[in-house]
């Protein structure tokens, strides 16, 4: 274990030698290798400290439910608040205007649906993974073994997504060539989950969160200030700027059709209370009152992040959108438009504030890789390993041994598949992995708690239904089919397969459930009363399978 930590920390103080290629437009930054590398040693020391205390299945995968309310809000947010909010929605605001909202609006949503909806039975009838809600009262290996393939599939996409944007990141910003950027990034996230367990990927998050909060508040500050502490006079700023003037305060920029805008909240609203990763940290709390408050923590925390991204984004349309400095010869932004956060962060500033900007968008990357680690090696070790092929005889000691060989693989994995998709556009991967978590994990989750009606055929056959569904429809829109395979046009002519997929997962489930007279079938429509019991009492002990 010292071996090792040490050995990664050598690495990771080593880092400037992985530097093949240039970064683009600023040079070599030595302030945000600086801070990068104190990150990492930080996170490191942390891994080593929860290590001492990773002693049991419970520890591994729920931090022995000792961790607080407050600490989970935080760790809550930055589990969700990746790169993507920070570099991603202050991009959509930057091209879009008024419609990036549509982004940060629909994540914010979605809070008050898992905290009134979900957070108090998941913690009532869950232990470790979303799988031990929905087999409460259902058969337990097919619905653990649908549940499983499904986080699966989700953590495998939103984990390509992850280390593709770490590696242009890293190539951008430090001087790493690509495939070493993700090397270094799998290296860390499986030395994070291995050795520390959910208690080192807690605190990993809570840091990245405090961090990116400090510094979009730095950068909202220094916007407004620039401005008077006005917004009308920012936005005043930004129409003047942009190229499309006024335009950018309309809605109907960047989604147009209403198919696509629907299919797009529910993906973002509904898709959050079916990822893994995110349903994971309720049972990191010692009761129902602690889950309930972690929302309202988080609900706050990601609020003000994402307020604050808002005037980051109008900030920089009005003081980068015309800047010669941050433009090549072509009047492309350097580096992308992606990156118009961190020439924001140059321009209000300077080097050293732009470091530890740097800094923080690679931190959040860490965060979400090893939460989505988690998420899949629990999923394969405790709901497929332990219980579908052991049956539930597998011993403590078995199931954190298949645990940690599968964080070791899905770390291989995600580095293969990192460097597999290095020219591919991963804006699909992301709308995907929302639209599935909607159309398969929410649709039987919610129906699991609150309908007597739901069967483990229905279930099964409906969330699979809109998992296929939701792929497919992703395949033949434009998005793909177009832009990614190169035909003409798309056979299903709508960017988001949400709206469809999951009609079609509750009509599946609702059809196959009525349809189910089996003895097995009665049996589990019977025991919905003792469940509510049960999630009212906080009992999570099982009435049988």
């Amino acid at each position: 274990m010292n071996r090792t930590l040490t050995f990664v920390a050598a690495l990771a103080a080593a880092t400037p030698a992985f530097a093949a290629t240039p970064p683009v437009g600023q040079g070599l930054n030595g302030i945000a290798i600086g801070m990068f590398v104190v990150f990492v040693v930080a996170t490191l020391a942390i891994t080593r400290w929860a290590a001492r205390r990773n002693n049991s299945v419970a520890d591994h995968y729920a931090a022995g439910g000792k961790i607080t309310a407050m600490q989970n809000g935080w760790a809550i947010a930055g589990d969700y608040m990746s790169a993507a909010s920070l570099l991603g929605i202050s991009a959509l605001v930057f091209t879009s205007g008024y419609d990036g909202l549509i982004y940060s609006i629909g994540f914010l949503a979605s809070w008050p649906i898992i905290l009134f909806l979900i957070a108090e039975p998941l913690r009532n009838l869950g232990r470790y993974t979303l799988a031990d809600v929905l087999s409460y009262r259902l058969r337990q290996r097919p619905i653990r073994a649908f549940s499983a393939s499904s986080s699966i599939v989700i953590v495998l996409l939103y984990l390509v997504s992850q280390m593709v944007g770490a590696g242009k990141l890293v190539e951008l910003l430090f001087g790493f060539n690509y495939t070493s950027a993700v090397v270094l990034v799998g290296v860390l996230m499986v030395i994070y989950v291995f050795f520390g367990g959910m208690l080192a990927t807690t605190w990993i998050q809570i840091i990245k969160a405090v961090m990116l909060l400090a510094g979009c508040a730095f950068m909202a500050c220094m916007v407004m200030s620039r401005f008077g502490f006005s917004l009308n006079s920012l936005f005043d700023h930004a129409i003047a700027a942009h190229g499309k003037q006024d335009a950018i305060m309309r809605p109907g920029g960047l989604v147009s059709d209403p198919v696509s805008a629907v299919s797009l909240g529910l993906a973002l609203i509904f898709g959050t209370a079916g990822l893994p990763h995110i349903l994971m940290r309720f049972f990191t709390v010692s009761n129902v009152k602690a889950a309930r408050k972690s929302v309202l923590y988080a609900t706050g925390i990601v609020g003000m992040g994402y307020a604050m991204i808002i005037i980051i984004g109008f900030g920089t349309i009005a003081l980068v959108a015309k800047d010669p400095l941050y433009h090549t010869a072509s009047g492309a932004v350097i580096g992308g438009i992606n990156m118009v956060a961190v020439h924001l962060a140059h321009a209000v500033g300077g080097s050293v504030f732009l470091g530890f900007i740097c800094a923080v968008a690679f931190s959040t990357i860490l965060a979400v890789v090893a939460g989505l680690t988690l998420a899949g090696s629990s999923a394969i070790s405790h709901d497929l390993y332990a219980t579908v092929i052991c049956k539930g005889r597998a011993s403590d000691k078995d199931e954190m041994r298949v645990s940690r060989i599968t964080t070791l693989v899905l770390g291989v994995l995600s580095i293969l598949l990192g460097i597999l998709f290095e020219k591919q556009t991963i804006a699909f991967i992301v709308s995907l992995t929302f639209s599935i978590a909607a159309s398969s994990n929410f649709p039987v989750l919610l129906l699991s708690i609150y309908w007597r009606g739901l069967t483990t055929r229905g279930a099964v056959m409906g969330g699979m239904m809109g998992l296929m569904t939701a792929v497919v429809l992703t395949i033949l829109s434009p998005t793909v089919w177009v832009q990614v395979l190169g035909h003409a046009s798309a056979i299903y002519p709508y960017e988001y397969p949400a709206l469809f997929s999951m009609l079609v997962a509750f009509a599946g489930i609702y059809a196959f459930s009525v349809t189910d007279r089996s003895a097995r079938g009665v049996w589990e429509r019977n025991a919905y009363q003792n469940q509510r019991v049960d999630c009212e009492l906080g009992i999570t002990t099982r009435s049988g399978h």
